[in-house]
């Protein structure tokens, strides 16, 4: 039964992000920012694919245990495409809110998503071993949830200064991905049933994408109704 549901879930899931972002990049003409949002989603479908699928095929045939070296892969690209995901929408952000300074800042993320990158390359993470140590799964994850936490101070206070309605829950999706995977990182070796936690996590991010395609949907809306006037 969970081989079922989850590998339902994971396709559907995978299924709705690659295409949505597929029709953001079709649709976004000369918006760069929707366009910026359409590669965002596909890099978050396309990245956790190297590892759900994997997993998908381990549930429903010889047992995850036979696939631990094409999970440990799938989580390390992931891990990376994650990071190129909150790069794109920081710049989304910087794009919808015509932010043309604050390069120091730029900086700051570039250097927390290198540093995040470089210490998820590091061997020490045992990736491809059924036993990774917990301090290198921290670790790798102080810069991403950095970079997490100046996303969702970001979009918070935008959005609220610029009483921005579509974007005014954007913060919110991010806080909640974060909620959902640390105690996963944290706890899930302990307890294997907080690792269910991802399923909500996995959530939070098809409404970040959501977010984005209904903002777009709507101004193509409004576009087309004029044309017909």
């Amino acid at each position: 039964m969970q081989a079922i549901m989850e590998t339902l879930f994971d396709a559907a899931y995978l299924s709705t992000v690659i295409t949505l972002g597929i029709l953001m990049i079709k649709k976004s003409k000369t918006n760069k920012q929707y366009y910026l949002f359409g590669i965002m989603a596909i890099i978050l479908g396309a990245g956790d694919s190297f590892h759900l699928v994997p997993r998908a095929i381990a549930l429903c045939t010889t047992g995850l245990e036979n696939y631990t070296v094409l999970l440990g892969i799938g989580k390390l690209i992931t891990s990376i495409t994650m990071t190129i995901f909150y790069i794109l929408l920081y710049y989304v952000w910087r794009k919808r809110y015509n932010i043309e300074e604050r390069q120091g800042l730029t900086i700051i993320i570039y250097l927390l998503a290198a540093l995040r990158i470089i210490l998820c390359l590091f061997p020490q993470n045992a990736w491809t071993s059924a036993k990774q140590p917990l301090s290198w799964g921290i670790y790798r994850n102080i810069p991403f949830a950095l970079i997490g936490l100046i996303i969702i101070i970001l979009f918070y206070k935008s959005a609220k200064s610029k009483n921005d309605h579509s974007f005014n829950f954007m913060w919110l999706t991010i806080v909640l991905s974060f909620a959902f995977y640390i105690p996963v990182v944290l706890w899930a070796d302990l307890a294997p049933l907080i690792g269910m936690l991802m399923i909500p996590k996995t959530c939070a991010y098809v409404w970040t994408v959501w977010i984005g395609y209904n903002d777009m949907k709507k101004k193509w809306d409004k576009n087309m109704k004029i044309w017909d006037i």
